[in-house]
């Protein structure tokens, strides 16, 4: 395995369909700027409700890249 340097980001993905649906997309969406992701971490994961259901999910990520060398 090579060693690598990594930086760590904080990302907030958010989605009415559920709380996979918000990493997918904070995921998707970090990939279009970021390269070289190689791994998150759920921080945080909070609702918004409405009458008496949930409404919105929203998840903070931790995600990490590598950097490139040179």
């Amino acid at each position: 395995m090579e060693d690598h340097v990594y930086k760590v980001i904080h990302v907030v993905g958010s989605s009415g369909k559920g709380v996979e649906d918000a990493i997918q997309r904070a995921i998707a969406r970090a990939s279009k700027t970021l390269k070289n992701l190689r791994w998150f971490e759920v921080v945080e994961t909070r609702g918004n409700i409405e009458g008496d259901r949930v409404a919105h999910y929203q998840v903070t990520l931790k995600v990490g890249f590598t950097l490139d060398e040179g």
